[in-house]
């Protein structure tokens, strides 16, 4: 009975500190918006329009050399000097751009790609190619995948070549042409770095930005600033069984034992859930914006860590993507006929890794727990997760005063993004590839990458412009740091 009571007392004294901590700590809310009436807005949207209205959707293992030849005559027209003042390399249509600085000591490199995915099926509010300028966005497949920030960073270094700026360091722009499934397009683009025998300071890809609400319950515009991504791999289970007659019905089928499998897996899942030491930062960054009950759990992680690791992939799959490796079934097949038993069915599974649970000990998880229910599992591609950038290193602090230089008032936070970019194929080269596109995405835009319907409120536009101005023009700063 003593200890009992001792155990609530302690239990007493540890949320009475908790609701303390949370009462004396200040509010603090992102307060930066855009200009609505900055008259760079328009001209700038009508640029995004005509790439937009260029179709660049890139197929898996299909060159299409027209296509992107006729993009590329498309980009020399709307920015000249880029083009003209600029080394280019052309490696199967994607491209390497180098701006000689006056120092090759700490290169950057500025990452976009050309290509999209293919339109989806559904109903357009406007046509995917029409570049539609209307509500105050720019309408069409790419407007917000990404040639927002390819445009962004082709009209700083036009506005600064126009001005006859000469970048204090070497700044290389990457444009690869097979980005959207993972192809050889910024491979070669590294190949030829590494030939070069350049090894850039500082990376920056798409893959954060200026998210509106970025979490349930935070408002306001955030840096969200990626400095990893996750693994990923795409797998095939299998199950086999002697087939026959669908008359004559079988215990432990194919299909039953794929079944139980899948049910398995989404009732509990068998990665291990853990707060990365950068999900914890952008998790206590966040949280002097939120309501007080959230601020309480958040601002408070000494405490309450582990019940967010325990309960909240649970109940949110954002949480689950955060803290754990991830798997979804994506494709199925059995027998071709409605009347007999498939021989064999299987499968097919999108993985993706986090850190401290990668890519081999992920995969050997999911092969223990699949023989369990007697099938096979085959890897069909993997990719470990890339190497997390210091958020105490010069780099990121780098971006980080220039967010605050160009956006103030933006609060920016460590991020580590679900999804796979070309930046990935840089950790060979450099230790601090960053994942940020200074354009700001809300919820809908954010929702929109990939679907129907894409399209990005065009008044964001001047301040990405001017966010790669400042990245290029203060990188003499990288000699400080």
């Amino acid at each position: 009975m003593k200890l009992l009571l001792l155990v609530l007392l302690v239990c007493l004294a540890l949320c009475l500190a908790a609701l303390l901590h949370t009462l004396v700590t200040p509010v603090r809310k992102s307060t930066y918006q855009p200009a609505n009436d900055d008259p760079r807005a328009l001209p700038y949207a009508r640029k995004l329009s005509r790439m937009v209205q260029a179709d660049t959707c890139s197929f898996r293992d299909t060159p299409q050399p027209a296509k992107f030849a006729a993009y590329q005559a498309l980009l020399r027209e709307l920015f000249p000097l880029v083009h003209e003042k600029m080394e280019i390399t052309d490696l199967d249509g994607s491209l390497l751009y180098k701006w000689k600085g006056l120092s090759d000591r700490y290169p950057i490199v500025l990452m976009g790609h050309q290509d999209t995915v293919p339109v989806e099926e559904g109903v357009w509010e406007q046509p995917p190619f029409s570049g539609a300028i209307l509500d105050g966005k720019v309408w069409g497949r790419g407007s917000v995948d990404t040639k927002c920030s390819c445009m962004a960073f082709y009209q700083a270094c036009e506005e600064l070549l126009a001005e006859g700026f000469v970048p204090p360091q070497d700044i290389y722009l990457s444009t690869s042409c097979t980005e959207e499934w993972g192809g050889p397009g910024c491979p070669a683009i590294v190949a030829e770095l590494e030939r070069r025998g350049v090894r850039p300071w500082l990376v920056c890809d798409e893959g954060g930005g200026l998210y509106t609400s970025p979490m349930p319950g935070i408002r306001g515009t955030y840096a969200m600033i990626g400095v990893s991504e996750k693994g990923h791999a795409n797998v095939r289970l299998i199950a086999r069984g002697p087939g026959g007659h669908a008359s004559t019905p079988q215990k432990n089928s194919p299909i039953a034992r794929l079944s139980a499998f899948v049910c398995a897996v989404e009732r509990r899942s068998p990665f291990r859930s853990r707060m990365e030491p950068e999900v914890r930062a952008m998790l206590e960054t966040l949280a002097p914006a939120a309501g007080f009950q959230i601020r309480l759990v958040l601002e408070n992680l000494w405490l309450f860590r582990r019940p967010i690791e325990w309960f909240t992939p649970l109940i949110s799959g954002q949480a689950a993507a955060m803290l754990g490796s991830t798997i979804t079934f994506t494709t199925a097949s059995g027998s071709e006929a409605a009347n007999i038993l498939p021989r064999e069915a299987s499968l097919g599974a999108n993985i993706r890794f986090v850190h401290h649970q990668n890519m081999d000990e992920s995969l050997e998880v999911l092969r223990r727990l699949a023989a369990r229910y007697d099938l096979e599992m085959e890897v069909l591609s993997a990719t470990p997760c890339p190497k997390m950038t210091d958020i105490r290193g010069s780099a990121y602090r780098y971006i980080e005063t220039t967010v605050s230089r160009v956006f103030p008032g933006c609060v920016s936070s460590p991020f580590i993004p679900t999804a796979a970019t070309d930046c990935a194929f840089y950790d060979s080269l450099c230790d601090s590839c960053i994942r940020f596109a200074p354009v700001i995405y809300s919820p809908e835009e954010r929702r929109s990458i990939h679907g129907v319907n894409e399209a990005l409120q065009y008044n964001c536009l001047p301040g990405a412009v001017d966010f790669y101005k400042s990245l290029i023009a203060h990188s003499d700063e990288a000699c400080d740091r």
